[in-house]
């Protein structure tokens, strides 16, 4: 097979830098997709010398100058404000790299539409972002998007159906087994729990009790079940404040879902 490396070795992070030849790959991250040239910060020239007063004068002009005409108009100056934002809650969030390259194509898409016309940028980032996680099946609720986009949920809900309908993204169920171990590792409850919950979902989905219910309201209800089941009790407030979901919703949901599937609970 061939081999798409380098045809040199490095055997440390300086012997790397030192034969590279080629800088980052193209990303939707960056507003011009990293492919500008960038003028280093270091003080010496390509043979290792070190610059002049008057050289390093000269070199500190053309990096301003750089940095003006990587963003040349009001467009540019808008998107990379606006992948500013989505790299912010992409790392707010835990994001992968993958997930907020997602978001970031998406806000590119709608931009191009002229879906942000008329809208706020912030408004239509945290809807990318929420699609993206949704499209990739990541677990992050519209409430978790709200708090750290700072925009209400009811506009976040509302932009990103704007988006999937005019950008034609079909978008997968979320399936409430995703967020079983999210919730499980912040309630810090034993691995017995988390599979009993689990296996709360799957016999609920097979008879098609849940069917409708957000995906973090079901969630919550199979972690509380199998905490009781388990032995390894958690208070509904526990429950409530790691999943967004109220106590009045659990305390519904639990003995709705207790009783379709014939389990019978310690209260």
């Amino acid at each position: 097979m061939m081999d798409g490396g380098p045809e040199w070795r490095a055997y440390n992070q300086e012997e790397w830098g030192e034969r590279s030849r080629i800088g980052i790959p193209s990303t939707q991250t960056i507003h011009d997709k990293g492919l500008t040239t960038e003028i280093g910060w270091g003080n010496r020239d390509s043979s290792g010398k070190t610059l002049t007063s008057k050289q390093k004068s000269k070199m500190h002009r053309l990096r301003g100058w750089q940095s003006r005409m990587r963003i040349s108009g009001e467009n540019e100056r808008n998107l990379a404000y606006a992948l500013s934002e989505i790299s912010r809650m992409s790392s707010l969030l835990g994001l992968t790299r993958a997930a907020q390259e997602a978001a970031s194509e998406i806000y590119r898409k709608a931009m191009k539409k002229g879906l942000v016309r008329g809208r706020t940028i912030e408004g239509i980032a945290s809807a990318a972002v929420y699609t993206a996680c949704r499209e990739l099946n990541i677990p992050r609720s519209l409430e978790e998007i709200a708090e750290v986009s700072h925009i209400d949920k009811k506009k976040i809900a509302r932009n990103r159906k704007l988006l999937t309908k005019e950008l034609d993204i079909r978008l997968p169920l979320a399936d409430p087994i995703n967020y079983i171990s999210k919730f499980g590792t912040k309630l810090k409850t034993s691995g017995e729990t988390s599979a009993k919950a689990i296996d709360i979902i799957r016999k609920a989905q097979e008879k098609g009790i849940i069917a409708g219910t957000k995906a973090e309201v079901v969630a919550a209800t199979a972690i509380y079940i199998a905490c009781m089941l388990t032995g390894d009790k958690r208070t509904q407030d526990e429950i409530s404040e790691i999943s967004n979901v109220s106590k009045v919703t659990l305390r519904k949901r639990y003995k709705e879902l207790a009783k379709q599937l014939n389990l019978v609970l310690d209260v």
